[in-house]
């Protein structure tokens, strides 16, 4: 059975749309979650981008080819350890019209590597959207709903987490930041937020799934929460009912039941010819308020209480 980030991954790499500047957004932050830059002769620049999930390595692929007149190769690693993914390496070719591509994307400034803020590519909401979406193709993950609440977007670059973050927080995303190892790691643990991020990147079959999900189960932790609240109180009912038995049992013993007044005789034997009835039972049986019987059971207690003490 495939992750549950592996079925958002493939539905995000199928979405198509008409605005380059969208293109642009999410090819950048794609790029700038998994590739590395090689070089070329005169100067030249290319690309290796690589994942294990082919519906990204063929968005990318896409990508590439509508943002910059670029030459491409795929590369498949096929896996030798059992049940582990194939690898996809997208290769972009050096060449001068990678470099030109990289300036167009915000990754390079001149000759100069660009590890800021992308915000040329990042002023319309739609950009900002497009931009999340490419980073977690690039490199996210997201919890099934069944099991704890867990979304990741995981980068080498600390710079580049702080933007997510940043973005995440602008879209009122209850997102944080922390590292592991090499890694920096944007999170986020809510599920009212995942549900959110999710719909914001255009993922709204995982959406529906994860809240479908979600929702039953919250019913069922409700029922256990209520199953265990009902075996609680059923226990506590039946620790009273014997605790009380044996007092009356010691008072017949110690004095007799004689002894006492008529309502205690008559609350006295009706527990014990109803031992597993509840308090509101037996006040119904005798006629009167739940507190009433409570109040002479207890008191049957004090009784029983006083005659050991003695001893």
């Amino acid at each position: 059975m495939s992750s549950f980030a592996t079925e958002v991954k493939n539905e995000l790499a199928r979405l198509m749309y008409e605005d380059s500047c969208c293109k642009t957004a999410e090819l950048a932050a794609l790029l700038r979650m998994s590739a590395v830059m090689t070089l070329g002769g005169q100067r030249s620049l290319g690309l290796n981008f690589t994942t294990e999930n082919a519906a990204v390595a063929r968005k990318a692929l896409t990508l590439l080819k509508e943002c910059g007149e670029v030459r491409t190769e795929v590369r498949v690693s096929r896996s030798r350890r059992l049940k582990k993914n194939n690898s996809y390496c997208v290769r972009v070719v050096p060449s001068l019209q990678v470099n030109e591509l990289l300036e167009k994307l915000g990754l390079m400034h001149g000759s100069n590597l660009n590890v800021g803020s992308d915000s040329a590519i990042l002023r319309k909401q739609c950009c900002r959207r497009a931009y999340l979406r490419g980073a977690f193709l690039g490199g996210g993950s997201v919890n099934r709903p069944e099991g704890n609440y867990h979304f990741e977007l995981v980068t080498g670059s600390d710079t580049f987490a702080q933007l997510l973050l940043s973005l995440c927080h602008k879209f009122q995303l209850s997102a944080g930041l922390t590292d592991r190892k090499n890694d920096y790691i944007v999170y986020i643990k809510e599920s009212d937020a995942i549900m959110d991020f999710l719909g914001l990147v255009g993922a709204e079959e995982a959406l529906t799934a994860f809240e479908v999900a979600r929702n039953l189960k919250e019913v069922r932790n409700q029922v256990n929460r209520l199953v265990n609240c009902e075996t609680a109180n059923l226990q506590k009912t039946v620790n009273a009912a014997v605790r009380q038995a044996e007092s009356i049992h010691l008072i017949a013993e110690k004095i007799g039941l004689a002894s006492l007044p008529d309502s205690l005789q008559t609350a006295a034997k009706l527990r014990i010819a109803n031992p597993d009835a509840t308090l509101q039972e037996l006040a119904e049986l005798l006629g009167i308020g739940k507190s009433g019987i409570n109040h002479r059971l207890r008191k049957l207690e004090k009784i029983a209480f006083e005659l050991t003490e003695g001893e």
